[in-house]
């Protein structure tokens, strides 16, 4: 009787963590609509084998985030999707608050040697041209600052948008999510190439 050999063990999926605030959690959607879910599964098309953590807060601010960071980002991470400033913009919070926050957990998970996706937020244009353009400015800004990938805006194709909204017109539904996440997949697929 001869045993076979056995094959090369399968790669272990990579571990990510989708880090941010309630248009990461999923406020008002199942589990299964929420964006780091959906993502997952796209990427899984695409034969890039991820698992996603969800690790986002609904309400939660920059300060509650890096608060929070280094236990929501365990050991053996391989990268972050980092999508949070939308609940300082909509507060009304000086921008610079933001952009030290974020730029600490930037340093934080550089320290950790944690690859990051930082992914931007814009400000709504009731709150004046001056804030908006320092909070719009926070993310390019960053991402050059701190040698990070960036994908400019999360609701690009859907903020505005009726039919991809729920009622409070913030948050994304579930065909929303699909928008962000068609857009989002391709330029995730490239950053974990580069990191791999």
């Amino acid at each position: 009787m001869s045993l076979l050999a056995a094959g090369p063990a399968a790669a272990e999926p990579l571990r990510l963590v989708a880090f941010g605030d309630s248009l990461t959690a999923g406020l008002g959607l199942e589990a299964k609509d929420a964006y780091p879910t959906k993502l997952q599964a796209a990427l899984a098309k695409l034969g890039i084998e991820v698992t996603i953590d969800n690790a986002g807060v609904s309400g939660d601010t920059t300060d509650g985030g890096l608060a929070r960071l280094d236990w929501s980002v365990p050991d053996g991470t391989k990268a972050v999707l980092l999508e949070l400033g939308a609940n300082d913009m909509l507060r009304g919070l000086d921008p610079k608050l933001a952009r030290a926050n974020l730029a600490a957990m930037l340093q934080r998970l550089g320290e950790r040697k944690i690859p990051v996706l930082l992914i931007g937020m814009r400000a709504a244009p009731n709150l004046g041209a001056d804030y908006q353009k320092g909070f719009d400015a926070i993310y390019p800004e960053l991402a050059h600052d701190y040698s990070v990938a960036l994908y400019p805006f999360f609701l690009d194709g859907v903020a505005g948008t009726s039919g991809l909204n729920q009622a409070d017109g913030m948050h994304p539904n579930a065909a929303g999510v699909d928008v962000i996440v068609g857009r989002l997949t391709p330029v995730v697929a490239d950053f974990i190439k580069k990191i791999q």
